[in-house]
Formats: C-alpha cells, sequence, structure tokens
C-alpha cells in the first residue's frame, strides 16, 4: 500500500495555498472568436458557401505534339472561359508555369546558391504565338498581351460580362522540355527510352475569386497551385513507339493500343489482381506492343470537372492496371507505368495494388473518387499529384513507394476535389492530407505500413526550435527546411488532436465530411474551414486555430499535485505551454480498476491552474495525463503521479 508521507503542517500549508490563490491574469485573449469569420452573401459564418457563392470556370481543348528529338513541346490551345463573378473583365490573366525555367525567371533568383528541391533546368520557358481573344460570341478578336515572368495577362476588345459572360482564348504555344522540373516534371533517361514526365506543361487560367480578385502570386517553387474547374480535351501527338497515360478516360483506345491490349484492359477493368497491359519482356519490341510501326500517333483524353491535367509519355513503360471500387457502385481503373528498372514486387509491381486500396479507402471513408482512371507513373520525381495521375520516385520501394503512392492520390481529395488555394495555404492541402493518409495506411493489409503521425511527442525537437515556424507562414516564404513541418506534419498532428483528442470520432468525421462536400469543386478560405469545423462538430475552437495553426507556441499540461482532501483527492493541473488543451487523465487505483476522467478545456480561461476534486474512496496508485499520448507536450516529466522520474524515500 503507498503511503502518503506528508507533515501535517506541510498538509495544511498546501491547502491554504491551493484553496486561497492569488488571482490569475486571464486567459480570456486566448478563447475569443478567432479572425475575421463573419458571413457574407458569398460565404456563411456557418463555413457554407453562400446564397450567392460565385467562381469562374475554364474549359480546355489542347492539342499538343511531344518532339523526342528536340526535346520541345509544340501545341495548340483554346480556353472557353466564363465569368460568373459580379463584375465585367477587361482582362484576364493566366499561368505560364515554364517561364519559371529561364535564367532571369523570379523563381530562379529567388533560389539559394547551393540549390535546393525546387532548382530547375533554365534554358526553357514559352514562346507564345497567333492569340486570340474574343469576348463573348460576336466579339472583336484581340491579340493584345503581356507576359510578366509566369503570368500572362490579356486583353479583349469588349469586356466579358459580369454574371455569366463568356470569352474564348486561343493560341500556339512551345517550349523545351526541361530535364530537371522542380522535382514536377521533367525527363528520366532509363535502358529502353526516356520517361518524360509533362505537368504544368499548357497556359492555364489564373482564378479570379471574391477573396483577393486574381490570384497573380508568382510560380517560385515551394508554393503549388490554385485552379479553377472545367473540362478538359486534349489530343498527344508522340513517336509510334510510345506509351501515353493522362489525366481521365483514353478515347481511342482502338487506335493506340493493339487487339490483345485491348483485351488486357477489358480483364483488367474486371479484376482485383493487377493485369498486366504491356509486361516486362514486352516492353522494346514495338511490334508486340504497337499497332504501327512508324511515324507518330495521337492520344486522345477527356477528363470532366477537374482543375488540372498530366500525362506520361516512354516508350519504356511497363503497363498494369486493376478495377477500383466505388461505394456507389461504380468502378474505376487503377494503372501504373513504370520502366524495368522499378519493376519487381519490392516496387512497382506493387504499384496497382496500393493506387487501388488507396483510392478504395478515400472513397467509403470521405467521399468518393470522381475520375476514371487513377494513374502512378515511376518518374525522376519525389512525389507529385495531379487529377487522377500521380508522378512518384522511380526507385521507391516497399513502405516508401506505399507511402508516395497513397500520398499523392489521397492529394486527389485535397486540393484536387477541395479546391484550396496551395499557393498561400499548403497546410491546407498537404496537413490535410497527410493527416487522411495515417488511416489510409493503418487500415491497408492490417498495416503493413503503418504511418507514426499518431507518435506526436517524437516531434518535439522542432516544436521548441528557434527556428521553427508558424503553420501559416507562406510555402514561399519559409524556410525550406521548415516546410515539412509547417504544410505536411504540424496541421497533421492538429487534425489528429481534433479526431482523436479534442472532438473525438463521431463529431470530427461529420464536420470534415461536411467541409468536403459543401467545398467540393468549390474554393475554400481557412475560415471556412474553421467555420465548418466549429458549426458542425458544435464546439467553439478559436483557441485551438488561433495557438496551434496560427501560433508558435508548445503544449505542456501537468500534474503537479495530488493531495488528501475529505476522503477524496486534490489534484493540482496546470496549463504551463502556450496551447490549452482539455484533460483526460488515467486513474490507476490499488485495487487494479482505471478510472478515465476529462475536464473540458475551458478550466484554462480564467488563468493557467486549475484545481479538480476526484471523489473517491478508493486508493489512488497513479495517476496520468494523456495516456494515449495524443498530445505533442513537450514536457512529459510532469504527466504523471507519482512521477517516475524521482524515487520515493
Amino acid at each position: 500500500m503507498r503511503v502518503l508521507k506528508l507533515s501535517i503542517l506541510m498538509f495544511l500549508g498546501v491547502m491554504t495555498s491551493l484553496f486561497a490563490q492569488d488571482p490569475q491574469e486571464s486567459n480570456q485573449d486566448l478563447f475569443k472568436f478567432f479572425g475575421d469569420r463573419s458571413g457574407n452573401e458569398f460565404r456563411s459564418a456557418s463555413g457554407k458557401p453562400g446564397y450567392n457563392y460565385w467562381q469562374n470556370s475554364a474549359d480546355y481543348k489542347i492539342d499538343v505534339t511531344l518532339d523526342e528529338e528536340n526535346e520541345m513541346i509544340n501545341g495548340k490551345i483554346t480556353i472557353s472561359y466564363v465569368n460568373n463573378s459580379p463584375e465585367d473583365l477587361e482582362f484576364v490573366w493566366l499561368h505560364l508555369e515554364q517561364n519559371r525555367f529561364t535564367e532571369t525567371s523570379r523563381g530562379t533568383l529567388t533560389t539559394p546558391i547551393q540549390g535546393n528541391r525546387y532548382a530547375g533546368d533554365m534554358d526553357g520557358g514559352y514562346k507564345i504565338t497567333n492569340l486570340k481573344a474574343v469576348s463573348g460570341r460576336r466579339g472583336n478578336p484581340s491579340s493584345e498581351y503581356i507576359i510578366n515572368d509566369t503570368r500572362m495577362q490579356v486583353f479583349f476588345d469588349e469586356p466579358v460580362e459580369a454574371k455569366g459572360g463568356t470569352a474564348s482564348i486561343s493560341m500556339n504555344f512551345e517550349y523545351k522540355i526541361p530535364v530537371k522540373g522542380m522535382d514536377r516534371m521533367g525527363q528520366l533517361k532509363v535502358d529502353d527510352g526516356t520517361i518524360f514526365a509533362m505537368a504544368q506543361w499548357y497556359p492555364k487560367m489564373v482564378v479570379f475569386d471574391d477573396i483577393q480578385g486574381w490570384n497573380t502570386q508568382p510560380y517560385l517553387g515551394a508554393g503549388e497551385f490554385y485552379l479553377d474547374y472545367g473540362d478538359f480535351e486534349y489530343n498527344v501527338t508522340v513517336p509510334y513507339n510510345h506509351i501515353v497515360v493522362g489525366s481521365g478516360e483514353l478515347l481511342n483506345p482502338s487506335e493506340v493500343l493493339t487487339s490483345e491490349q485491348q483485351n488486357r484492359m477489358a480483364k483488367a477493368a474486371k479484376s482485383d489482381e493487377t493485369i498486366h497491359i504491356i509486361t516486362a519482356d514486352e516492353v522494346g519490341d514495338p511490334s508486340k506492343t504497337r499497332p504501327k510501326q512508324s511515324g507518330n500517333i495521337t492520344w486522345k483524353f477527356k477528363i470532366e470537372n477537374a482543375r488540372d491535367v498530366a500525362w506520361g509519355s516512354s516508350p519504356a513503360f511497363i503497363w498494369d492496371a486493376a478495377k477500383i471500387d466505388l461505394p456507389s457502385g461504380k468502378k474505376a481503373m487503377a494503372q501504373s507505368a513504370y520502366p524495368k528498372e522499378s519493376d519487381g514486387e519490392d516496387g512497382y509491381g506493387r504499384s496497382t495494388e496500393y493506387s487501388k486500396a488507396s483510392i478504395e479507402h478515400y472513397s467509403n471513408k470521405w467521399f468518393e473518387y470522381p475520375y476514371p482512371n487513377a494513374v502512378n507513373v515511376a518518374a525522376d520525381i519525389g512525389g507529385m499529384e495531379y487529377p487522377g495521375l500521380n508522378f512518384c520516385g522511380y526507385q521507391s520501394k516497399n513502405k516508401s513507394l506505399w507511402g508516395v503512392t497513397d500520398h499523392e492520390f489521397g492529394h486527389n481529395w485535397f486540393p484536387m476535389i477541395v479546391g484550396s488555394n496551395e499557393r498561400l495555404y499548403a497546410w491546407m492541402d498537404e496537413g490535410f492530407n497527410t493527416f487522411i493518409n495515417f488511416y489510409s495506411s493503418e487500415e491497408f493489409n492490417d498495416g503493413e505500413f503503418a504511418d507514426d503521425l499518431d507518435e506526436t511527442r517524437s516531434y518535439t525537437g522542432w516544436l521548441t526550435s528557434e527556428n521553427r515556424e508558424k503553420i501559416a507562414t507562406y510555402p514561399d516564404v519559409a524556410n525550406t527546411r521548415n516546410l515539412g513541418m509547417i504544410a505536411y506534419m504540424k496541421p497533421a498532428m492538429g487534425l489528429l488532436m481534433l479526431r482523436e483528442y479534442i472532438i473525438g470520432h463521431e463529431r470530427f468525421d461529420n464536420a470534415f465530411k461536411a467541409y468536403i462536400n459543401r467545398w467540393a469543386y468549390k474554393h475554400p478560405t481557412p475560415g471556412d474551414f474553421f467555420n465548418t469545423i466549429e458549426n458542425v462538430s458544435g464546439e467553439n475552437l478559436s483557441w485551438f486555430w488561433r495557438t496551434w495553426f496560427y501560433g508558435n507556441g508548445n503544449i505542456d499540461i501537468a500534474l503537479d499535485g495530488v493531495y488528501p482532501y475529505q476522503g477524496s483527492y486534490l489534484l493540482v493541473l496546470a496549463n504551463k505551454g502556450e496551447v490549452p488543451m482539455p484533460v483526460k487523465m488515467k486513474v490507476t487505483y490499488a485495487d487494479g480498476s482505471e478510472e478515465i476522467v476529462e475536464l473540458p478545456v475551458e478550466i484554462w480561461q480564467r488563468g493557467n491552474s486549475w484545481n479538480h476534486l476526484l471523489s473517491t474512496a478508493k486508493e489512488v496508485e497513479k495517476i496520468e495525463l494523456d495516456p494515449n499520448k495524443i498530445l505533442p507536450d513537450i514536457n512529459g516529466s510532469n504527466d504523471v503521479w507519482p512521477s517516475p522520474y524521482y524515487e520515493e524515500k
């Protein structure tokens, strides 16, 4: 039996101080409503799109030719633009992201001398010709434009009318394909040819929204993308011996596939097991893999209600596929394209298995996958996502391959379906995706490649570092050494704490699903997310958004003392960090029984100390804060009573 060794005088002194504490400094500012989140006609205070919410749209028709010998792209694009905004537009802006690959681009000039992940080639950039911009159906064509860095301003002869006005913008474009494309696109030479990973490959519309008008932030590197939705039809002409995989549906399989490949594709569409469309033995032999033996061949694709498209082309592809089962009963297809160098059961031989499992998990848990195919392409790219298609590192194996495949496919939900502004709020896509990856990895093959996101205390070294930055830091401003934490891990830990500790599974899942459903194919802001989670869960979380997402403080909840009091126990708690938290304690009694005691976060509103009376006639043997260790509490030494850090006399 444990004996509490307190002298009578000490006991009386402690009790006096506990019940006659000096007034505390209030924490009410932490609990005030956070940010400017009042509703308006475009975005409601409840987190829903407002009754006059609007966004513009753009449909694309693109014909592009890959000149393999000269490593060039030549294309023609026609954009059909709809202005749903409440104001006329005298001009529009487009992204020209290939202009990043020049010596004088802002991205090049803001890259450190030693380089970083986002360094790229400097001998590329767009050549634009034959521009034609027409407002309305019968407007006069304009050819007036200004190109500045990675932005292009296109002027009209007459403004594009508000609330449904239309415009057509067409042009020819060409550029040299980068070899090193900022870890997002480029070329990889393998034994059987070159893999061309084509992304940021066409001029695309800049978003005009109700938050800041034209979102013309330049393409520098770390900041990713923010795009409107529309339908894409794109035709890719390549050398006859190439295989092309792309975002969306292949429209002309009978023209680009042999009869045997079409049969294999049809079999894969009904198979849970991976079916090869092109085997390793067939790679490099066009007589077995291609329907024509010379010249060029055109692959035609279409995807609807997407914000972007990407494609890969190579003569070196092994190609396999399997069906994806969706909750509605619809089917999609998982596909993988990779060279012999990536083959094997420890490599891309399991890529389609991973892809299928990933898409099925997210579809069942959060929101149904909307596209006909999910394609994983091996390339010289660490990992980059586009609607319905990933580029992943060709040397990835086992857990690393599962991790990058699952992560990049998770991006189909954030930001491909829920279209947040990645260039400003990396945490709304990377962090949310890292969070859902945790549960996908827990489920896959009974945790074969289980994630460690829940081991939050392993990150306390960074959380206490003097060089740490806030989650809300813009990605292009952030120190690249911090980007993994502020964009990925810390926001993901924030959602993990909400689900596993603060709100609970049922209320969190209801709120998170509501956020996805409300903002699918739309443009949410951080405030829309905060408002939705609070309104659907019924929880005021201003204290959490303020401190964890927009602050730089830490969690340190302490159990400062346990004292006998009137046949029960008095527990002395303290908030020694900057981030308040609800308190969860596991009480273990001498008879072996256990009890979970929970206290709300509001105990910290009046100050940073709180006394709780544990009413029990049992003898307490041990009390432990946060028994499941969900919180990244920076000081575990004050979480347990009696403290394991000293030996009782």
